[in-house]
């Protein structure tokens, strides 16, 4: 039962209070990338990876907790990370799909590249960024799921609303700086070294891949309902980064639009994040049917995410605007930004609900865990609706 404080449960503030530290968090992030729009426009093949980049780190971290939660809520969780335990099967799982999906995107982003004439990188860098930057942030993010799924399980706190607020915004903040940070290093160093590090990657890739076939029963679970469905959506997420890539010169003229672009599907994915995470544990538990026309229930959840976008969109609008003057960086007026923001967000969380809610249905009707499903496929969904809404509500607006 829920603990109501003046009238509002205990699980909304919670959430809200995440949602405000990972606005604040996921705007740095946004600042971060408007801070370097100059390496952007000479390597705008990077552009392609930013927005997959940052959600598999997200869906795949966002996924540990959400099965975490579920695990938490039927009492089959304890703090045993041996191979055969919940907590140490799942991460060895999310390890080494980490690896895959990498090196997965790595190709996929030079595909998508090739084949719209975007120039600058070849695939040997797409991989081994993909790869090295996906690593790096992939252990340092799920270090942060587990700590917070500790904190949850110690003092009594309801994962569902803050696992996918904490995860997505560290994703947010670590993935792109890591993805930078290494796409400098990588080309700073010999092409004869680039070529030894893409042959360890093929092989460690292989290796990953044979562990989640040969692995134990739910590793082998795990990998095999994710990997396929983060192999597809890695190609939309790359899709997402060809729409910014094509538009890089109207980003780059009103910087602010690079800076809102992050905290935007950052906040979109995080509020989808609690929804998918509640349907998951709703249906696990059987509080929650998944009937053609949804319960109550299930409305007033959306209505929580409607509530969610209303108080979160204006804070993340008003630093946006804030960053770019101080940085000096183009900007509509504050009227039209934030109309522009708030109408989007409401757009695509309309978009959201209504998926969140299939997905976790279908998963579940067919014997499937909706917590491998719900949060990969909503991240995925905002980056690509995300983006095409937000800039064409902008363009109409602007």
């Amino acid at each position: 039962m829920q603990v109501r404080i003046g009238g509002v449960s205990r699980a909304f503030l919670t959430g809200l209070a995440a949602l405000f530290l990972s606005a604040f968090a996921a705007s740095a992030a946004g600042i971060y990338l408007g801070s370097v729009s100059e390496l952007i426009v000479l390597l705008p093949g990077i552009m392609i990876m930013v927005p997959p980049s940052i959600n598999m780190r997200g869906s795949i971290s966002g996924v540990l907790a959400s099965r975490l939660s579920s695990s938490m809520h039927l009492g089959e969780f304890d703090m045993d990370f041996s191979g055969e335990g919940v907590l140490g099967s799942n991460l060895r799982a999310s390890f080494v799909v980490t690896v895959i999906i990498a090196f997965a995107l790595g190709l996929i982003a030079w595909g998508v590249a090739l084949a719209f004439g975007i120039e600058g990188l070849n695939v040997i860098d797409f991989v081994v960024i993909s790869v090295i930057s996906g690593i790096l942030s992939g252990v340092i993010v799920m270090a942060i799921t587990l700590l917070v799924a500790y904190i949850s399980y110690r003092h009594g706190l309801d994962l569902d609303m803050i696992a996918s607020p904490t995860v997505t915004t560290s994703g947010d903040i670590i993935a792109l700086p890591m993805l930078i940070l290494t796409t400098l290093a990588v080309l700073r160093i010999s092409p004869l070294v680039r070529g030894g590090l893409f042959s360890l990657i093929i092989v460690g890739a292989a290796i990953s891949f044979v562990y989640v076939m040969a692995g134990n029963t739910k590793v082998r679970e795990i990998g095999r309902e994710i990997i396929p469905l983060l192999v597809f959506l890695s190609f939309i997420g790359t899709l997402a980064g060809l729409t910014y890539t094509l538009d890089l010169e109207q980003l780059v003229e009103f910087g602010v639009f690079l800076i809102i672009l992050t905290p935007f599907t950052g906040m979109c994915g995080s509020i989808g994040g609690i929804l998918c995470s509640r349907l998951a544990t709703g249906m696990h538990t059987g509080a929650i049917e998944p009937t053609l026309v949804p319960e109550r229930t299930v409305f007033l959840k959306f209505g929580t995410s409607y509530a969610y976008i209303i108080i979160i969109m204006p804070l993340i609008t008003l630093i946006a605007f804030a960053s770019a003057h101080l940085l000096g960086l183009g900007s509509p007026d504050i009227g039209s930004l934030f109309l522009a923001v708030v109408l989007a967000a409401l757009v695509v969380m309309t978009l959201v609900s209504i998926l969140a809610y299939a997905t976790a249905g279908l998963s579940f009707r067919y014997g499937l865990d909706p917590d491998n499903f719900g949060i990969p496929v909503i991240s995925a969904t905002i980056d690509l609706i995300g983006a095409a809404v937000l800039v064409g509500v902008l363009h109409m607006l602007v």
